[in-house]
């Protein structure tokens, strides 16, 4: 297991080093930053001045490794427009985006884990086409278009929820739907396409040929040796959720990381693009990390080949 620990911590930190490298790069050739940080009656004098205070005037390879250096410390430095550390604006909106992920986790994982299920032991009947067009209006309909429709709803003519802002439960319930919905139907497809693979197992068909209760089949031993595909998919969904939420926090005004990236782009304030860029790369990583440990829990077999590898 601590060989397996180790290549895939490995595997992480290349990865991270190869996003930090990439950012790096797109926004150096983006643009002066100099440039921007000064009006429009400056000087060239003025704009060389900002260039040496923040190191811009520096050789390339002289910024890439104090860029390296301050990332690896915690050290995301400064927004230009407000003046504040980025590790202060992105951890102010840090929690509500992880909030507001994880919601839609839960509703993905509910959603679609339950409607995969009861599609595949009903398997041809009214119910699994029913469970199955769910999954294709799920897929096929636009985040934005179902928040603002949700918004009419049950916000504006129902008046149950509100219809924008941060706040209790209530606030989340919305967002969280929208969000964790369109993953929740590639979820069911994919639970069902999984788990009718494993139903059609010779040991399965031994277990019911003992004698075996269909629940014990179904959740002991069929759902558990299906479950590899959907936990890859649920993991990489909650890493676009992290990073790709944006256009829900827009519609529900969320003070999430994905309006604060949103705003930094409009405002071409280039160290907060970088840092929410760097810490969606790195939730993204981790959890993908986390998948992969969790194979090993749930299946030893891909451990052991990892250790033999």
């Amino acid at each position: 297991m601590r060989q397996y620990l180790i290549r895939r911590l490995a595997l992480s930190l290349t990865a991270m080093l190869g996003v930090l490298t990439i950012v790096f790069v797109l926004l150096h050739i983006s643009g002066d930053p100099a440039a921007l940080l000064v009006t429009q009656d400056a000087t060239t004098q003025d704009i060389e001045r900002i260039r040496q205070a923040y190191g811009l005037d520096r050789p390339l390879s002289v910024q890439y490794g104090r860029f390296i250096a301050r990332v690896a410390r915690g050290d995301l430095g400064y927004s230009y427009r407000q003046g504040l550390p980025v590790t202060e604006l992105i951890g102010e909106r840090l929690g509500a985006t992880f909030e507001l992920a994880l919601a839609a986790l839960a509703v993905a994982t509910l959603l679609g884990v339950g409607l995969g299920m009861v599609a595949a032991v009903r398997r041809g009947s009214g119910v699994d086409t029913a469970a199955m067009t769910i999954a294709l209006f799920g897929t096929s309909m636009p985040s934005f278009w179902l928040g603002l429709l949700l918004i009419i709803v049950f916000g504006v003519n129902l008046g149950w929820l509100p219809v924008s802002g941060y706040g209790g439960l209530d606030h989340l319930v919305m967002p969280a739907f929208v969000l964790g919905g369109f993953y929740a139907a590639q979820v069911s497809r994919l639970t069902r396409t999984s788990l009718l693979d494993v139903l059609a197992q010779d040991y399965v068909r031994t277990g019911r040929a003992k004698g075996l209760p269909g629940r014990v089949l179904l959740f002991k031993h069929a759902l558990r040796n299906a479950a590899l595909p959907v936990l890859t998919v649920l993991g990489l969904h909650f890493g676009q959720m992290l990073g790709g939420a944006l256009i829900v926090e827009s519609i529900f005004a969320w003070p999430g990381m994905g309006r604060l990236a949103v705003q930094a782009v409009l405002g071409r304030d280039f160290p907060v693009v970088q840092g929410a860029t760097i810490m969606g790369a790195a939730v993204f990583i981790a959890v993908n990390l986390t998948v992969d440990l969790l194979y090993g829990w749930v299946d030893p077999r891909l451990r052991s080949a990892a250790q033999r590898a």
